[in-house]
């Protein structure tokens, strides 16, 4: 979903409905569109509860961030986000119908202190032309695998593949059947999750998409596990006034969501929620504990983006990225914590 607020530090804020599109299921063209090399300065966070040094919330550890500008009006909208190389390069997709790619720079203490290689590239139909319409472009969820990405879109709601190319990416090449009845689906509270399953686990590697805020009669979230020996729809439990923005599987088989909220009266927040991996079951309803929440005493913006990563020590790693919405009353964040398993 895009909405946009004030300041940092102001506490109003308005919601914008923009949208995204219909596709086919036809295979791809080899159309596709050039390919932007983008300056992106990063300023390093140390601070994630601002002016306060503590590192440790609840199970999740601190390690460090950046805010991201680019002199480029292309830049920003970051959506979705997933490690091609853990802790290092990455794709991901804007909601403006963007593919981009880049690296975190990191220091000696494995902290993250910039951005480089950064690249963005229009997407494209399956005729190979550029999706210029934002009804038709509105990526928010993201998986890749053996080189393939899966997107979920929203609006005119779809789940398309692409053969990943960081160089040139093409049109898609297949549509997924994404099990939840369409009519089921709200406009602009579509996909924003698409995530792979535990190889080992009861859905095999599989991919699982979970809507924002799509509810059944019961005020649940609806979502489905649309590949694997399970397929079937399900809903995950509406917890507060929170809706899912994205979500990643821990290596145990539970399901990592990213929640946002945005009230007149509470501003801002954002959550982390573990849902246990065995509630993941056709016709089942998904729930699981919080395990952080922020509100705008924190370094947050719209979260969109989530990913989960083992770093080279072993370390559990969850990265977090945010949509700016090209406003110029909201920030590119990016965010990374060690979640502790204890």
């Amino acid at each position: 979903m895009t909405f946009s607020r004030g300041g940092f530090r102001q506490t109003l804020f308005a919601a914008i409905t923009l949208l995204a599109g219909t596709a086919s299921a036809s295979a791809g063209s080899i159309g596709s569109a050039p390919v932007e090399s983008l300056e992106v300065s990063a300023r390093p966070i140390s601070e994630f509860h601002i002016g306060r040094t503590d590192r440790q919330f609840g199970p999740l550890e601190f390690v460090g961030g950046l805010e991201m500008t680019s002199p480029s009006r292309d830049f920003g909208a970051l959506s979705a986000f997933r490690f091609l190389k853990a802790g290092s390069d990455f794709i991901g997709v804007a909601d403006t119908g963007y593919w981009f790619f880049g690296s975190v720079a990191r220091d000696a203490d494995r902290r993250p202190i910039g951005i480089q290689n950064f690249r963005m590239q229009q997407m494209v139909d399956q005729k190979g032309q550029p999706s210029d319409e934002k009804w038709e472009a509105d990526a928010e969820g993201l998986a890749v695998k053996d080189g393939i990405a899966t997107v979920g879109f929203e609006r005119n709601h779809r789940v398309a593949q692409f053969r990943i190319d960081p160089a040139d990416m093409k049109a898609p090449f297949r549509q997924l059947d994404f099990l939840v009845p369409a009519r089921e689906l709200r406009q602009n509270r579509g996909f924003e999750t698409v995530a792979r399953s535990n190889v080992n686990g009861q859905h095999r590697g599989g991919l699982v998409v979970v809507s924002e805020r799509s509810l059944d009669k019961a005020g649940n979230i609806y979502a489905a596990i649309i590949e694997g020996p399970r397929k079937g729809v399900f809903t995950v439990k509406r917890n507060g006034d929170f809706d899912i923005s994205d979500g990643a599987f821990l290596p145990d088989g539970d399901l990592l969501l990213l929640e946002r909220s945005f009230t007149m009266a509470g501003g801002l927040r954002m959550r982390l929620r573990r849902i246990h991996g065995e509630s993941v079951e056709k016709g089942a309803v998904a729930d699981g504990p919080v395990l952080l929440e922020a509100d705008m005493g924190y370094q947050i913006d719209n979260m969109e983006g989530l990913d989960i990563w083992t770093r080279e020590d072993g370390a559990l790693m969850v990265s977090l990225i945010s949509d700016d919405n090209h406003s110029i009353l909201q920030r590119n964040l990016y965010l990374e914590f060690i979640l502790h398993q204890d």
